[in-house]
């Protein structure tokens, strides 16, 4: 088992990579704790949880509204949960997010933590602080930073992933290892038949590097005013892609960081060899698919970007496999880039 530790401003976030998730029993008050969770995470694990009151939501991106998390509250207040209380997410990125910022606000903030049931949450959603909701199609626009007490990450939990769900958290660690961590991304690119065996050992190791990358990032810049944008490498044009073709999160993400790593080369920020080794990545671990999406909508979505400032936006480039930079680039500029990569294909 790996420990990570995150500081935020005096604040300490422990991250548990190989913990046995059961062991969560001993690390929440003794009273006090409700979990939220999702139906089909209850249904394989229910039994297992700690004896306390359990809120379900529906899972995927639906849950991700106030009227989800408003229902929640009253739940909460009719289950006893005081100032006092303690929230114990278990599940996805979705359950992760919507704990987090009910934990936020509910009593004006409580302590929460989460134990991380998938891939996509284990490598990036649960560690970092960032929380949110959807507004309409407007992706995370109403959320807070909460950092949580602990979060338990067990591999052994990946086993019972759809595949598509598992390769969808494959395109998160794909992503830290372009931007932050070159002898992460060999491991992945030589590893290919282990990792879809989903190796307990393996992805332990996996997720630990990603994580000890992440709360490094996120120790430094805990509000993404600087070094934390670049965990947002191609996430410009994947949250597009998300919203427009209704694709996964990380396979919306994987065409994001194909489009963005085609940017890079244009620019002179990377060699041919670097972006044809990227590609072949994301193309051997099935992340890639077909989209295109008219100019003018193109344009409607990104605008609809947290990460725009007026009509420029902070664009993710890349300078070699583990490097990255953060560019303020104007809107159309990233715009007139998809428009001329779907031209070619």
């Amino acid at each position: 088992m790996d420990k990570i530790v995150v500081k935020t401003g005096g604040f300490v976030s422990e991250i548990f990579v190989g913990m046995n998730w059961e062991s969560v029993k001993e690390l929440i008050p003794a009273s006090g704790t409700a979990i939220i969770t999702d139906i089909n995470v209850n249904k394989i694990y229910g039994d297992r949880f700690p004896d306390v009151p359990v809120l379900q939501i529906k899972p995927g991106e639906w849950s991700k509204k106030m009227e989800v998390v408003e229902n929640l509250a009253e739940r909460l207040i009719e289950s006893g949960i005081d100032r006092s209380g303690f929230l114990l997410g278990i599940g996805g990125g979705v359950v992760c997010d919507i704990t987090g910022f009910l934990a936020s606000i509910y009593m004006r903030g409580i302590k929460c933590a989460y134990v991380s049931s998938t891939l996509l949450s284990q490598v990036d959603a649960s560690t970092g602080g960032k929380n949110g909701v959807n507004l309409g199609s407007t992706k995370n626009v109403l959320g807070c930073f909460k950092q949580p007490e602990f979060v338990v990450c067990d591999p052994v939990m990946l086993q019972t992933l759809p595949e598509e769900e598992y390769l969808s958290g494959m395109a998160e660690l794909i992503k830290t290892a372009i931007i932050g961590n070159a002898k992460l991304f060999d491991i992945i690119e030589n590893n290919y038949e282990t990792i879809m065996k989903r190796d307990p050992a393996l992805l332990t190791m996996l997720i630990s590097m990603a994580v000890n990358f992440k709360a490094s990032v996120v120790s430094e810049d805990e509000k993404e005013s600087g070094l934390r944008r670049i965990l947002n490498f191609g996430h410009t044009y994947g949250h597009a892609l998300e919203l427009y073709k209704s694709f996964r999160h990380g396979y919306a993400v994987a065409c994001g960081m194909e489009l963005s790593c085609g940017f890079s080369l244009a620019r002179g920020y990377i060699t041919d060899e670097e972006h044809d080794r990227i590609i072949a990545l994301l193309h051997k671990f099935r992340l890639l698919r077909p989209h295109q999406i008219p100019y003018d909508k193109v344009s409607q979505l990104i605008m609809h970007d947290k990460k725009k400032s007026g009509n420029e936006i902070h664009f993710v480039f890349i300078e070699g496999i583990g490097q990255a930079v953060t560019e303020k680039i104007p809107l159309a500029e990233v715009v007139e880039y998809y428009r001329q990569s779907k031209a070619k294909n």
